[in-house]
């Protein structure tokens, strides 16, 4: 283990509570090996501050105003293909999981994490390992044969979730409605739902409407 000096990995955190970015911040730097050399408030924050501190890890939640965690860690990744970014977050669900992955993230953390596993997680990640929370990781695993929605379904299923009709929905999406009947058939018997209620409810709670 490093212990201490120039050696110490240098983390940013990115989060939008001040209280739980403290917190963060507190656990980290009772570690001989970890360095916490900057704090962001939001997503674009955390880009600024990322480009401005270059921190071997970046700690991003995903639910943040403006510019989301997502989004961040997309335009990180992009600038800095090399980044190490831990999200570190209240929300489960293997698509969401699955899109930050997909997006540069090397690990997926919750924060009911202990602070040895955040530790753990961030030494794992310098060493080039990913890291799934074990309970992000049995989602993903229960869910491992479904198929993921097309773009085409959410946005039939996010116009759902605000309470539109079918018929609406054809006109919004310049679409017959027979059309939207078929992608929500689609939908149900992709999440396993009961119906167009259950269906919205599945697939927040998978995370397929973030970002």
């Amino acid at each position: 283990m490093v212990t201490g000096g120039e050696d110490r990995i240098r983390v940013l955190i990115a989060d939008d509570h001040p209280i739980m970015r403290d917190g963060i911040a507190v656990a980290l730097e009772s570690s001989p090996d970890m360095e916490v050399v900057g704090q962001a408030a939001d997503g674009a924050e955390a880009i600024v501050r990322f480009r401005e501190l270059l921190p071997d890890v970046a700690l991003i939640d995903l639910q943040m105003p403006g510019v989301d965690g997502l989004q961040a860690i997309h335009a990180i990744s992009a600038e800095f293909p090399q980044a190490r970014i831990i999200v570190l977050t209240s929300y489960p669900g293997d698509a969401r999981v699955r899109r930050a992955l997909t997006q540069g993230a090397n690990a997926y953390m919750l924060k009911t994490a202990t602070r040895e596993e955040i530790l753990t997680a961030i030494r794992s990640v310098m060493s080039g390992r990913r890291v799934v929370a074990s309970e992000v990781a049995g989602e993903i695993a229960s869910h491992a044969w479904s198929e993921m929605l097309s773009d085409r379904e959410l946005s039939v299923l996010r116009l759902v979730a605000t309470g539109n009709t079918n018929k609406r929905i054809a006109d919004i999406l310049c679409v017959s409605e027979d059309t939207v009947k078929a992608r929500l058939k689609n939908i149900m018997t992709k999440l396993g739902a009961l119906d167009r209620t259950h269906a919205v409810t599945l697939a927040r709670n998978r995370g397929f409407f973030d970002g």
